[in-house]
């Protein structure tokens, strides 16, 4: 018993100011010094540590925690606390560490214990406790918690007290009694932490807490609360070991590697980390900042940092902790080489320092896991936070900023730009932590070589120095390839999204050339960035060898003496530190990308929005007077225009009256309707509407998904409504026909559907919506005149009998069954009026009606007999929804999920990636010049090991054959950044041009079946990583794999003995890693699909931004917004958790070799191993760990890259359409020449598991005939055309023009000999000029003559730049009507001797239609013109009439013939439009 009261407190010292011993109780308990004091307090402590333990176990699942702000964030009481008592605790234990290492220095032995366990307990004692009650303490029952705080006090109390008296009494003060008084008021700041910082609740409220704050209307996004709540990540709950070990990943990487996972198994995100929750707090910091400062605009940087300090701080803490641990290496090494020497300070100090080497380099892994990983989830919720700004942002974008911020700008802004700023957080404190590991780093190289380090330290400042420029100019490069890639990303958006329209004029190979040369200047600019980069890349790699050269070079100079611990010291600095300082190019790197994303994030942020809400307002429509009341009023699309869009107008419709806007094309139809809306700007009057509105837009606008989700659009299913919804529209039909009826998923922008079904599923939308006004923007031009007359009668006058509509149309046939009649002309209302006192009064109005009868062409119907009257009744309805149950797969669906690889793919991405332009041999020279590299260092410190204390090899010869092989790395370090490089640049351009190659050869069906979303993410952020990222991580993930397979061969080569351990330590690593490929890779592949969806929504909602405003849907879009950015946040969540899942697992192995060759080195006897190779060995074993983390790092931030390269490479083999021009079957110059098309057993189905969709027509077109096609809406007409276009190849039968079979020659010679005037009129970004000739191939004249042929000069003309005047995105700065006149000028100026008309005057008045047929029958009056149409009078002028139903050739003869026949579908058709065109005769 007295050995050990001996072994602890040795003599006691315990003795009053005047030095007699202490005599009484309290003196032996107070003073500092007395053992008896010390065993006391250690007592406490153990009594503390037990109460912790308690809790631990007896935690309850049963009371749980309210935080009080929306998410699971720390109070500012609870980081104070943790910070304060945190930083105590830290500053016990180094004062105990100190004091060992101070009594082993000076007395040799580590006895007696007392002091130094004292404050060690004390240190970590003091960590555990205020750390787990100030962040922890939620996860524990009230009372134990509570009664932990009061302990605590009570014992800092005690603590503080006995200090003070001991102060006081011996009139002294120490390090330790100031720590000690200074733990009472840490000790009060843990009581307030427990007793305000928490609020408890009874079971009951805490389950209603955690349901409290849901996604707004969540449920209707199919998205019940219990499963919100029951899939969450086990990270929301995991404790403080779960958390820093990531035990609580395990579940998932289990799962992972027993099945491929799939998006299900993903859990949800935290609500903390949810993009709803992100973007709350976001808006709530910007408000406080608008309310502080009122007259600025607020900074979006700011707030950023504003809303994550906390996270930024206990980040910069973990950085901080680990450069700490870091830089203990170094100095560790230095007492390892000594004792090697022989000269142990004490007994056992070679086992200390493997000990504490080992906890050291465990501490450093954890600090750097958690740094890395809580900076990566600020990255996350800032990218999320930002895209959800973005989606918010453009769908109140004013129709100014629109022309500024194209669609494919926007995706652009959420698929690369944010995704760069989320990258930045994770190397936001790379920016500090260099600095300070650098000034450790000399402070530790003074120690061991003096004034020699001023030579290392100029070497770096003329690094940092030289690189300043360097950073400059990548800042600029980097901006001029973000416009580049914009530029490039604009235009592969307009061609992809307009494919058909390409390939019907053959126009592909032009576009593709306008790409391509987009893409070489962006080229241009991405090969300067990259070059950049290398040379900085060039620049830090030989920064070290420099270094070490100056500073031996110094050393020589100043006579400082080398020996093995200081060399090696120096030696294991610099190769700690070389790792950061050659991440500063990077580091570079990401910070410019981020500054040049953040700043155009920031222009789109502060675009100016809709001001909309003044115009609309919310009332019962019951108690107004005008549900829409506007004053002389002016309105313009474009600021500063000098003659407004809309003049003088003034309107006032009242409650349930319907309204006729009709007018010549571009007069201001659609406009009136769209201010009705608040979409245009009011620049004088006034405008009032009031009530809920309901929009069909000219063109239809269609989401992917489900006809239903279509036609519900956000609402609840009522059976009821829905039915007769559908009978109103005329759609059930139509659903019997589809393969899964209302849930047959529908192509993105309707690809599937006809003209007319797409516009009748938009008006079952507005229909179902139950709105008070109704605008109809010539909803009736895609359909045939029976649909029309159907719906007109039920749809308008019955369903919307009470209701305000406003129809914009070109078909006079209906204006007298309306209220009153507004007549426009260039932007003017000339009059309103009912229909037949307009009639009388109006001039202008005349002339239409009359144009519209000689159209019409009525004296040829005498002779045909009355329409029979089809309908659909309820009951055959509802026999309908009865009898048709879809069965079949899902997979039979157009819209296919999005492809991803399944399961490990090996190295099939990486050698698709190398097969590029001779990737393999750059791939090649890179890394043999990087393993020469690695041997030439080996070489030089080998050199210095063996010879530093050999006293036959003078200091100037050590040292000059040491940087002579330094200096003949450098070249090799060159060769490897310029191939690193010039891999990268020719993969991309290899990949880039097969890529667009495919798209541009692929098949209509590919586009039919493919969400645009899905390409454009694959051309926008995949190609962007492709270009940027991937072939810097190929190279460095090779370079520093052999890195540390280097270090490790050192390690074992020098100590043997190390191999038993290592070569087990390896096999388990590889283990390991394989085990994490399995999950990482799928959830990689989940990222990137989940990325598509984010990308697929954002472009449709740009798209249909309109339609949403206009049904006040913004809400419901923007909580599906969320949605997917949290669907795609969670992949990338546990994507990074699960790499630093692996980091620390290789970490702890890497900590447990180095131990262990430590420990090697100390069981020896001295001189088995010399000094020199001794610290070669350990300071290569040093930077195992290091360099361990950085391979395994670098080949998962690989691994994860190449998932782009796999998804590029999935459209880069497209099954290609047939060749553009088969050399050996080419047509004469002049074919066609006559225009005779014979159509033999013609056979079309779209896909394999499909039924046919033309069922064997067959018919000639004689040269010069002029050809009607009829049939009722999707009956096949717009098929028949595709197929002589080749746009669907024939399942049987063939197609003859000329006595050619058309499958016989090239697409490019078929397609650029036939004229066509599409469907969907469709404008490019560009000029007039470039619309009408994008090929260059006509002078101006011609233009010009066109231009007055399709009655478009004077339109022209009055733009200042004429044909040269801007033609915007998708050609919205043109009305409808003049987008299908600018489609004529382009048949004109082809002159093709056959020209195909799908349904090409749909959207212009009767009068233009009227000019049109007349210009169509002089300019192609040789021509064989082929006319689809559902306006009769437009076929009545045909030599013949085709009419199709269901597929199938109905009857083929002249139209007077067809007239006559009993049962003919075209007298029918006839009929029916003639009987509502009886109307519009005056009485």
């Amino acid at each position: 018993m007295e050995y050990s009261w001996d072994i602890f407190c040795g003599e006691s010292s315990c003795s009053d100011s005047v030095g007699r011993p202490c005599s009484s109780i309290f003196q032996f308990l107070s003073h500092s010094s007395s053992c008896n004091n010390h065993i006391f307090i250690i007592c406490l402590d153990v009594l503390l540590l037990v109460m912790l333990l308690l809790n631990m176990l007896q935690k309850s699942s049963l009371k749980t925690v309210q935080i009080r702000a929306r998410f699971e964030g720390f109070s500012n009481l609870q980081i104070v606390s943790s910070i304060v008592n945190g930083c105590l605790g830290f500053v016990y234990s180094c004062l105990g560490i100190w004091i060992l290492e101070e009594k082993l220095r000076k007395t040799k032995t580590i006895f007696p214990l007392n002091w130094w366990i004292l404050i060690m307990v004390q240190g970590i004692t003091w960590l555990l406790v205020s750390l787990t009650v100030s962040l922890q303490g939620y996860k524990f029952p009230r009372g134990p918690l509570r009664l932990l705080s009061i302990l605590a006090f009570l014992f800092a109390g005690i603590v503080c007290s006995l200090s003070l008296s001991s102060a006081i009494l011996n009139k002294e003060v120490s390090i330790k009694v100031g720590l000690d008084i200074l733990s009472f008021p840490g000790a009060i700041l843990l009581l307030f932490c427990t007793f305000k910082g928490y609020k408890y609740e009874t079971s009951d409220e805490s389950i209603n807490e955690s349901t409290l704050y849901m996604p707004v209307n969540g449920e209707a996004n199919g998205i019940s609360k219990s499963d919100v709540v029951g899939s969450v990540t086990v990270f929301a709950k995991a404790g403080l070991f779960s958390r820093i070990s990531f035990w609580w990943l395990n579940p998932l990487m289990k799962k992972g590697k027993e099945k491929t996972l799939e998006d299900e198994d993903i859990p949800n995100l935290r609500e903390a980390d949810r993009a709803e929750s992100c973007y709350l707090v976001f808006l709530e910091q910007l408000n406080k900042q608008k309310q502080k400062e009122p007259s600025s605009q607020p900074s979006v940087l700011r707030t950023i940092i504003v809303c994550h300090w906390k996270e930024i701080l206990m980040s910069g803490f973990f950085a901080l902790l680990k450069i700490i641990t870091l830089s203990m290496g170094p100095l560790l090494l230095n007492a390892i080489i000594l004792v090697a020497e022989g000269k142990e300070s004490f007994k056992y100090e070679g086992y200390v320092l493997a000990i504490t080497l080992f906890f050291s380099k465990g501490i450093e892994s954890i600090s750097q896991r958690q740094w890395y990983f809580r900076s990566r989830l600020i990255g996350l919720k800032v990218r999320s936070l930002l895209t959800a700004a973005i989606y918010k942002k453009q769908l109140r974008l004013s129709n100014a900023a629109r022309l500024v911020h194209s669609g494919g700008e926007i995706m652009n802004y959420v698929t690369v730009d944010a995704y760069r700023i989320g990258e930045f957080p994770f190397w936001f404190h790379q920016t500090w932590t260099t600095s300070l590991q650098l000034c450790i780093v000399l402070v530790i190289l003074f120690r061991a070589v003096g004034l020699a380090t001023i030579a290392a330290l100029v070497v770096i400042i003329l690094t940092v120095l030289c690189n300043a420029p360097l950073a400059k100019l990548q800042h600029q490069f980097q901006s001029k390839l973000m416009v580049a890639q914009d530029e490039r990303l604009k235009a592969s958006t307009e061609a992809l999204v307009n494919m058909k329209v390409l390939k019907l004029y053959a126009w592909e190979t032009h576009f593709e050339r306008v790409i391509e040369n987009l893409r070489k200047e962006e080229y241009n600019w991405l090969s300067a960035v990259q070059m950049l980069k290398s040379y900085n890349t060039f620049l830090f790699w030989t920064s070290p060898l420099l270094v070490s050269a100056a500073t031996f070079g110094a050393c020589y100079f100043l006579k400082v003496p080398l020996h093995a611990n200081n060399v090696f010291t120096f030696v294991a600095t610099l190769r700690l530190v070389q790792d950061p300082i050659t991440s500063i190019p990077d580091v570079i790197g990401v910070v410019i990308q981020a500054k040049v994303a953040f700043s155009r994030i920031l222009k789109f942020l502060k675009a100016p929005e809709l001001q909309s809400a003044s115009v609309r307002t919310k009332t019962n429509v019951e108690t107004v007077n005008h549900t829409i009341l506007i004053n002389s009023a002016n309105f313009s699309w474009e600021e500063n225009l000098p003659k407004p869009t809309l003049r003088n107008i003034n309107l006032e419709i009242g409650p349930g009256e319907k309204v006729a806007i009709c007018g010549e094309v571009g007069s201001g139809k659609s406009t009136l309707l769209a201010t009705i809306l608040g979409e245009v700007p009011n620049i004088q009057g006034t405008i009032q509407v009031y009530g809920k509105i309901a929009y069909v837009s000219q063109t239809a606008w269609i989401q992917t998904g489900t006809i239903q989700e279509n036609i519900l659009f956000g609402s609840d299913m009522d059976s009821q409504k829905y039915k007769e919804t559908l009978e109103r529209c005329s759609l059930v039909k139509d659903l019997e026909l589809l393969p899964y009826g209302d849930l047959t998923e529908i192509g993105e922008r309707g690809v599937n559907l006809s003209g007319g079904q797409k516009q009748r599923i938009q008006l079952a939308r507005a229909l179902y919506q139950n709105a008070d006004i109704y605008l109809l923007d010539d909803p009736f031009s895609a359909v045939d005149a029976q649909t029309a007359s159907s719906l007109f009668n039920e749809y308008v006058m019955e369903a919307l009998s009470r209701k305000t509509v406003l129809l914009v149309t070109h078909q006079v046939d209906f204006l007298p069954a309306f209220h009153s009649v507004l007549l426009m002309s260039d932007g003017e209302v000339l009059k309103t009026a009912p229909y037949h006192d307009l009639l009388a009064s109006s001039q202008e109005f005349q002339e239409l009606v009359n144009a519209h009868k000689e159209t019409a062409g009525s004296n040829r119907l005498a002779d045909v007999p009355a329409a029979q009257e089809r309908g659909t009744s309820a009951r055959d309805i509802r026999k309908t929804y009865i009898e048709k149950t879809f069965k079949g797969s899902k997979g039979d669906q157009l819209i296919k999920q999005e492809e991803r690889e399944i399961g490990d793919a090996g190295f099939k991405p990486y050698v698709q990636y190398l097969n590029q332009n001779k990737g393999f041999l750059y791939f090649s020279v890179a890394n043999l010049c990087h393993l020469l590299f690695v041997i030439s260092q080996i070489s030089q410190n080998s050199w210095m090991a063996a010879n530093v204390e050999n006293p036959n090899v003078s200091t100037l010869r050590l040292i000059m054959v040491y940087l002579l092989i330094g200096f003949s790395i450098t070249l090799v370090l060159l060769c490897r950044s310029i191939s690193m490089v010039v891999l990268g640049l020719q993969s991309s351009k290899s990949l880039f041009s097969q890529l667009l190659n495919s798209l541009f050869r692929a098949p209509m069906s590919f586009y039919d079946s493919t969400p645009l979303g899905r390409i454009l993410s694959r051309v926008s952020s995949d190609l962007s990583i492709v270009d940027l990222d991937v072939p810097f991580s190929f190279t460095y993930a090779v370079g520093t794999t052999i890195n540390a397979y280097a270090n490790l061969g050192v390690l074992a080569v020098v100590t043997w003995q190390v191999l038993f351990v290592s070569i087990p330590m390896v096999y388990l690593a590889i283990r390991l890693q394989r085990y994490y490929f399995s999950s990482a890779k799928e959830l990689m592949r989940i990222n990137g699909t989940t990325k598509s969806l984010v990308a697929n929504h954002l472009a449709e909602s740009v798209a249909g931004a309109m339609t949403i405003r206009a049904f006040e849907e913004e809400d419901r879009f923007f909580v599906k917004n969320l949605d997917l950015i949290d669907t795609n946040a969670s992949s990338f969540f546990h994507s990074f958790a699960a790499n630093e899942w692996l980091i620390q697992r290789i970490e702890t192995i890497s900590a447990v070799v180095l131990a262990s060759a430590t420990l090697c080195m100390v069981f020896l006897p001295p001189g088995t191993f010399s000094s020199g190779f001794i610290g070669m060995a350990i300071s290569y074993g040093l930077s195992l760990n290091i360099s361990f983390v950085f391979s395994i790092q670098y080949q998962c931030t690989l691994a994860n890259y190449i998932i782009s390269v796999e998804r590029v490479n999935q459209y880069m083999h497209i099954p290609n359409e047939a060749p553009e021009v088969i050399e050996g079957s080419r047509p004469p110059t002049n074919w066609p020449s006559l225009g005779k098309v014979e159509i033999l057993d013609l056979q079309i189905r779209y896909r394999p598991d499909t039924p046919l969709v033309l069922r064997g027509i067959s018919c000639t077109f004689e040269g010069g005939q002029k050809i009607g096609i009829v049939g009722r809406t999707g009956s096949g007409k717009t098929t028949l055309i595709g197929a002589l276009f080749r746009l669907v190849e024939p399942e049987g039968g063939k197609i003859i023009v000329d006595g050619i079979d058309i499958s016989m020659i090239g697409l490019h010679d078929l397609r650029s000999r036939f004229g066509i005037i599409p469907q969907d009129p469709t404008l490019f970004n560009g000029t007039v000029r470039y619309n009408l000739d994008p090929l260059s191939q006509h002078s101006e004249k011609e233009i010009w003559e066109v231009l007055e042929k399709c009655q478009l000069q004077e339109a022209v003309k009055e733009k200042k730049k004429g044909i040269d005047s801007v033609v915007v995105e998708d050609g919205s700065n043109w009305s409808q009507g003049q987008r299908q006149l600018f489609c004529l000028g382009r048949a004109l100026l082809r002159r093709s001797q056959i020209l195909v008309l799908d349904e090409a005057t749909a959207s212009i008045d009767n009068a233009t239609d009227m000019i049109l047929q007349k210009t169509i029958r002089t300019e192609f009056a040789a021509c064989t013109v082929i006319t689809v149409a559902h306006r009769i009078p437009t076929v009545m002028d045909c030599g013949m009439v085709l009419s199709i139903r269901d597929g199938k050739l109905v009857e083929f003869a002249e139209p007077w013939k067809l007239m006559k026949r009993e049962g003919s579908l075209f007298g029918q058709l006839v009929s029916e439009y003639w009987s509502h065109n009886q109307s519009t005769e005056p009485n």
